[in-house]
């Protein structure tokens, strides 16, 4: 795609960086078939093709107005344009500098910078999602259907062991991301990742200083407040991966997708970006370790046999690794459930649901749909958000997938 770039933004590195991701379009249209919200909109500005030609009109100088910050904020962020695109168009990073950029030029409603503010000083920060959960789930019992929908269950945390920096020991090492929202609202998705990893050997690390992995200021277009984030995870981490750990184990597709970017996003930080570049190529979702090991699969006996597998967009389109969980389960001797449309998002995408609570909705009762049609006797997911979200609107139990196979450990 031709653009006309002004000199302002080709003399910045983002502003160089978006023109060149546009003139790698070629306008073709493959991204409109696998968009959610064109398939539920119809219109080609909540496309990824319109998006695009919205960014290039902000680059050429045009005047940000209020339609187009309205269709890049229903974009998702799924990423499954990407995964389409035949020209390998980097379109996810490409909507985070327009919306960057969209957000330096037109100011937002009050209460939408509110509520953008407070997901921001609330969600990455553990402690204080912690004291909402738990005051959400003390009075549950009186709030009403919809706000009940949002308050998850009260989980029983089971120890994740520790392990000294010094410890000496043959067997390996990895270290284990706790994320913020997972780490409250399913502390058991770590716990049975330990519990499977230290029966094949592995001993998981748990660096009390790592936090947030930077997403939510990510997408919510706080890029100094995210790169703050991933530097003081990379200072958390530094001193074990100098000790030779040998991966970053991840369970939250979401985080792992970014992280897996530390090195691209902090390629200019003249401090960090070889050590960004090193976290980036350990970082691994357990389904990559898991793949890797010799599991005994005679000690893995299915407890459920027919389930439906949900799988995350950061995990089929920002990481790639479509296939390799349902590849597992299978391996284990679970059944699992055809999923119609497997490749569109379930409308949580970090913030989305509470952001774009139509269309997100919309989103869900399609995935539901697709999920239940087989009647399985749970769900599983591979990331907190789309976990939490399906569970908000089905009977039917919704877990990590390694729970399951925890679970079925003997």
């Amino acid at each position: 795609m031709q653009t006309q770039t002004t000199k302002h933004f080709l003399n910045t590195a983002t502003g160089k960086e978006a023109d060149n991701i546009i003139r790698s379009c070629v306008h073709c249209g493959f991204c409109n078939a696998t968009c959610p919200t064109y398939q539920l909109l119809g219109d080609e500005r909540d496309s990824p093709r319109g998006r695009i030609y919205l960014i290039k009109q902000i680059l050429e100088g045009q005047a940000v107005s209020n339609k187009t910050q309205t269709h890049l904020d229903r974009c998702l962020s799924c990423r499954a344009c990407e995964t389409t695109c035949p020209s390998g168009v980097q379109y996810g990073r490409l909507v985070d500098i327009g919306r960057q950029l969209m957000n330096d030029q037109a100011t937002r409603p009050a209460l939408s910078r509110l509520m953008r503010y407070t997901l921001r000083k609330l969600l990455p920060f553990p402690q204080r999602f912690a004291l909402l959960v738990k005051t959400g789930q003390l009075f549950k019992p009186l709030l009403p259907c919809k706000l009940k929908q949002h308050i998850p269950d009260r989980q029983v945390s089971r120890s994740l062991p520790d392990y000294s920096l010094t410890k000496p020991t043959q067997v390996p090492k990895m270290l284990i991301f706790q994320g913020c929202v997972q780490s409250v609202a399913t502390p058991n998705t770590n716990s049975a990742t330990a519990n499977i990893l230290h029966k094949l050997g592995i001993e998981l690390i748990t660096p009390a200083q790592a936090g947030c992995c930077g997403a939510v200021s990510q997408h919510l277009s706080a890029e100094l407040e995210a790169l703050d984030f991933m530097r003081r995870n990379i200072d958390a981490w530094w001193p074990y991966i100098e000790q030779g750990v040998s991966a970053i184990v991840i369970t939250a597709s979401g985080c792992g997708a970014i992280i897996k970017e530390y090195g691209y996003l902090l390629k200019q930080d003249a401090h960090y970006a070889d050590k960004a570049r090193k976290v980036s190529e350990l970082a691994k979702d357990i389904s990559e370790i898991l793949a890797a090991e010799e599991l005994p699969l005679t000690r893995i006996k299915p407890s459920m046999r027919n389930i439906a597998f949900q799988s995350p967009c950061t995990l089929q389109h920002a990481q790639k690794l479509d296939g390799m969980v349902e590849s597992i389960l299978t391996r284990c001797g679970f059944n699992l459930s055809p999923v119609d449309d497997a490749h569109l998002c379930c409308g949580s995408a970090g913030t989305y649901s509470i952001l774009q609570p139509e269309l997100a909705q919309k989103l869900l009762t399609n995935k539901l749909s697709a999920l239940q049609k087989h009647q399985p006797e749970l769900i599983v997911s591979a990331n907190i958000g789309c976990q939490l979200h399906l569970q908000r609107q089905t009977s039917v139990p919704v877990k990590h997938w390694i729970e399951l196979v925890d679970e079925s450990f003997i």
